[in-house]
């Protein structure tokens, strides 16, 4: 414990040095960061130009990022799908960041494979690449084949990962607590939840059985679909660390020569892709959150393969229908029933202005209403619908984000395959459909028995709950709990006050004492003299104008506000 203490704050410091390099000395002056930065350090900030000024503070802050290492990025990468919690600057910013980690020994990845196979590489592997697939921070992807003649892929996740990871998140955990108070000042209301959610995703991409489960989940779903495949994990070869997946040999998506060379139309594979992954969205309600090129592959048959499903989004029925109620209203030019989507689709419905929020949505859908349907961009409403849920701090399903991102990817690969390729044009039958599944009678039974569950529940426990009141007040043992917050500042300022008029009061007694010893009869040689006033009349003013100093000098001096 002692040492990981050490190593942590050896790591804050050299945090706390980037964050002054890069012109960010606010959040270590405002922060008890400022203790860990020496005074030499400082100097040299404050008498040397940062050419890194000529950046804006967007750029800068990813500049931070890249040079904080693998998770710092991985959390910028999560942070830019909340378009509720960052600016689009930022965001934009955020998205430039690539994890670009070059691969590990060959014999390393081969040792790791072993050890959690508990078996030599030869017992399971007839082949076996020494040239990996690719790389990421997490792991990489090795090509091999099984002594039972299939082709794999072996995803082999890095030596010492986990115990950097769980490093770097102490760390992240520290930062936040010592930073908290200054995000909160800046807009980021909830820092440390924020830090809770990236590490439980952190925990859940380290643990390769999480994705094998993923994939069969879909596989299953998608087990009658022919336009569509998801590669088999071989669960029985597969730990937390490595994870053996069926290898499936196609183009990229936008490989357009590549289609047409296998006599397959450009603009049908564009729109079977849409409709698979609007299928996911607003039917499943789980979909895989990373469709870029590099992830949707198509055999030469026509088939979509999806592969890398470490990024999993869901969304429970009720968000469906509010985020599928989102674009309906937009569609009907109906500010009032998108306000009403919006709501019910937050996770907090606290909106203090209803009216101002309507005439927000009602701006944007003029924008969007006065296009024509082939100029309009998904990137540019997801732009839109992101800047209203981040200027109202509005709470909503991280899945939505991941959803609005998607669909802006899955916009250029169509603009890319298809000439005329338009998203509105895909999502506006799923957005009847939708309405159509709200509204069936299957649907409003099941609300009506969920409802009356939980009218049962309280009616059986509400007796009780009354008894234990009654209870509780007969006995004088009913407590209220109430929690003031915002008063600290007020506090302080009495505080300072009282101490100031005590001392003030003191000065003018010592003064009064001092005029009213002038007064007094001394008999001879009882009370000492300088020159002509009485030796008690020259102490109470000397003490009156020490206590009228520290007044001054406590008036004057710039105060730090409490954290």
């Amino acid at each position: 414990m002692f040492k990981q203490t050490i190593s942590n704050l050896t790591r804050i410091r050299q945090v706390a040095e980037v964050l002054i390099r890069y012109g960010f000395e606010d959040v270590v002056t405002s922060t008890p960061l400022r203790r860990l930065v020496t005074r030499s350090r400082r100097l040299s900030w404050q008498e040397g130009e940062q050419a890194v000024f000529e950046t804006t503070r967007w750029q800068r802050i990813r500049m931070i990022i890249e040079e904080l290492g693998p998770t710092f990025i991985k959390l910028a990468q999560a942070m830019s799908n909340r378009a509720d919690l960052l600016p689009q600057p930022l965001i934009d910013e955020f998205e430039k960041l690539q994890s670009n980690v070059p691969p590990f020994d060959v014999q390393e990845a081969k040792a790791i494979i072993e050890r959690e196979m508990g078996q030599p590489l030869e017992e399971v592997f007839a082949e076996f690449d020494d040239v990996p697939l690719g790389s990421a921070s997490i792991g990489q992807v090795h090509r091999a084949r099984l002594l039972t003649g299939e082709e794999v892929v072996v995803k082999v996740q890095r030596p010492g990962v986990p115990e950097k990871v769980r490093s770097d998140l102490a760390l992240l955990n520290e930062l936040v607590r010592l930073t908290a108070g200054f995000l909160r000042k800046q807009g980021l209301s909830n820092p440390q939840d924020v830090v809770d959610a990236f590490e439980r995703s952190m925990t859940k991409e380290l643990d390769y059985t999480s994705e094998a489960r993923s994939m069969e989940q879909f596989r299953t779903l998608y087990e009658n679909y022919e336009t569509f495949y998801i590669p088999k994990p071989y669960r029985e070869l597969s730990t937390a660390r490595i994870l053996v997946i069926e290898f499936v040999s196609g183009c990229k998506i936008t490989d357009k020569p590549q289609l047409l060379e296998w006599g397959l139309s450009p603009e049908k594979v564009a729109e079977t892709g849409m409709d698979i992954y609007l299928t996911q969205i607003f039917e499943f309600g789980i979909f895989h959150a990373d469709p870029h090129p590099g992830n949707v592959l198509v055999r030469s048959d026509g088939t979509l393969v999806l592969i890398d499903f470490g990024m999993v989004g869901k969304l429970s029925k009720q968000q469906k229908y509010a985020f599928a109620g989102v674009f309906i209203g937009m569609a009907r030019q109906d500010p009032r029933g998108m306000a009403l989507s919006f709501r019910r689709l937050a996770l907090t419905s606290d909106i203090p202005d209803m009216r101002a929020f309507e005439a927000s949505l009602g701006e944007l859908i003029e924008d969007f209403a006065t296009l024509d349907v082939k100029d309009m961009s998904m990137s540019d409403l997801a732009d839109a619908l992101q800047n209203v849920i981040y200027n109202y701090k509005l709470q909503v399903p991280g899945a939505v984000f991941l959803i609005l991102r998607a669909l802006v990817i899955l916009e250029g690969i169509g603009k890319v395959l298809h000439p005329r390729f338009n998203t509105f044009e895909f999502v506006r039958p799923y957005g009847a459909r939708i309405v159509a599944e709200q509204y069936s009678a299957e649907n409003i039974l099941s609300e009506a028995e969920y409802t009356g569950t939980q009218l049962l529940a309280l009616i059986q426990t509400l007796p009780a709950d009354i008894r234990q009141i009654v209870r509780k007040i007969s006995r004088g043992d009913l407590r209220v709990r109430i929690e003031l917050s915002g008063y600290q500042l007020l506090l302080h300022k009495a505080d300072q006050l009282v101490s100031r008029g005590i001392l003030a009061a003191v000065s003018v007694a010592l003064i009064l004492f001092a005029g009213l010893s002038l007064l007094g009869r001394y008999p001879a040689g009882q009370m000492p003299y300088y020159r002509g006033l009485p030796i008690v009349t020259w102490y109470s003013l000397g003490l009156a104008a020490f206590l009228l100093l520290i007044l001054f000098i406590l008036g004057t001096k710039k105060e730090r506000r409490p954290e």
